[in-house]
């Protein structure tokens, strides 16, 4: 049957590789549209909790997903054998970075190994994980015209970068407008065909390079702000100035000006990793990007500045770090959500350990956080007492069930990363706020 009318008869067989933060609510929107979808993943857990409906993501809506499974729209396997019978599949595996900084390619190409296993005439091949400049032209076509299946005749190949934003109550997957590039004008036809059945918004762009870079751009921009912010927020403080204030004045301005805001560091996978690979790519050019190396720097800089909050707290309270009890608020990387990918308030935690502190957590999000790669800490219950007994409290995730008046009432010294307590009742030399110190000083 020819492809476009497979996709009007809901005939086309999905395949999704990598049933993570990106794969899974895919699948779900794929299933919400009456195809049958089935997810590949190495993680068996993840593969038998699927296969049970037990819903892993926040930002998948558990009724959506028992309903896909209970109906046969979704299955999940760990057998990419499954793959013979598939039209069409989305890789949507993890791209993180090595020690050095460099793009760790290995679950691509892991993937890349086992489609050429099963590889067939027709089937549409697409990448969703972000990655440098190049990698799906560069990287992905070689591998699958080895085979002898020529890309944009026999097989078709592209690259659409997933924009998810976990947490955002506004934009989710079917209602962000997708870019799309293929490595020809048929990939990029083809591919459009089936995104157009899922997605309110279909960009298509000239070239996967292009696709690619569009992802990059959009992070790095944001990770340059940001590191812009962090550093306003050091500045407003040896200045005596609120940056809260500044940046909300600041904001008035109808043009010329877009609202971001300081915290303890970047967390996510996104941000603090993909300007990363543009960096590393323009090496091969010899190439130094200043600017996304210089916001790196910065940004990796401020659990450093948040402890340097902490030391001056206590010290105004004629205590140190070392052997004082340390609370920590919210261990996720952003308010309500449960993704500890990155966060920052694990490097907190680290470095307070290094300096001698005793520290406990609470974040209704995260009841278990695993530190040094073995060490599982559980999250405390809220109380009275444990604030208490606390010499410092530091909120480094402002999420929104939390009451911070009663952390406020009860703390003896709270260091805010977030701005949560600017207009809450408060006792004078109690609050350090990052970005104005002034009224502890």
């Amino acid at each position: 049957m020819e492809f476009s009318k497979k996709l009007e008869t809901k005939k086309v067989n999905f395949g999704v590789i990598g049933l993570g933060y990106v794969g899974l609510p895919l699948a779900v929107e794929f299933a919400n549209e009456n195809f049958k979808v089935t997810g590949i993943d190495i993680d068996e857990s993840k593969v038998n909790k699927l296969k049970n409906g037990e819903n892993y993501i926040g930002d998948v809506n558990d009724e959506e997903l028992k309903k896909a499974v209970k109906n046969g729209y979704i299955k999940a396997t760990t057998d990419f054998s499954v793959i013979k019978d598939l039209d069409f599949i989305s890789i949507c595996v993890p791209t993180p970075l090595n020690k050095l900084k460099d793009p760790d390619m290995s679950f691509i190409q892991n993937s890349m190994q086992e489609i050429t296993k099963y590889l067939h005439k027709d089937l549409v091949v697409v990448l969703e994980s972000t990655t440098y400049p190049g990698t799906t032209k560069e990287f992905l076509s070689p591998i699958l015209e080895k085979t002898g299946l020529k890309v944009g005749k026999d097989i078709y190949l592209a690259f659409s970068p997933e924009r998810v934003d976990p947490g955002n109550e506004i934009y989710k997957t079917k209602n962000t407008p997708k870019v799309l590039g293929g490595i020809t004008p048929k990939c990029t036809e083809y591919s459009k065909k089936v995104y157009d059945q899922v997605f309110d918004e279909v960009v298509p762009v000239s070239s996967a390079e292009a696709a690619e870079m569009t992802k990059l751009l959009e992070n790095t921009f944001r990770m340059i702000n940001i590191g812009l912010v962090n550093e306003m927020a050091m500045v407003c403080d040896k200045l005596g100035v609120d940056v809260w204030e500044v940046i909300d004045a600041a904001a008035t301005k109808p043009f010329g000006f877009m609202k971001f805001y300081p915290g303890p560091g970047l967390g996510g996978h996104c941000i603090p990793i993909d300007p990363h690979y543009l960096s590393w790519k323009m090496k091969s050019f010899n190439y130094k990007t200043k600017f996304i190396d210089l916001a790196a720097e910065i940004n990796t800089a401020m659990p450093e500045y948040v402890i340097q909050n902490v030391s001056n707290g206590l010290n105004h309270h004629k205590k140190s770090i070392n052997g004082s009890s340390i609370l920590i608020i919210g261990m996720a990387y952003k308010k309500n959500i449960k993704d500890l990918r990155e966060s920052p308030s694990i490097d907190i935690y680290n470095l307070l350990i290094e300096k001698g502190a005793k520290v406990k957590y609470h974040d209704p999000y995260c009841p278990v956080v695993r530190v040094d790669g073995e060490k599982d800490l559980k999250s405390k219950e809220l109380t009275e007492k444990l604030l208490n007994n606390s010499d410092a409290v530091v909120i480094t995730t402002d999420h929104s069930n939390i009451d911070y008046q009663f952390i406020v009432d009860n703390a003896q010294l709270v260091i805010d990363t977030r701005n949560v307590t600017k207009k809450l009742k408060r006792k004078k030399n109690k609050i350090v706020r990052l970005g104005f110190a002034k009224g502890i000083k």
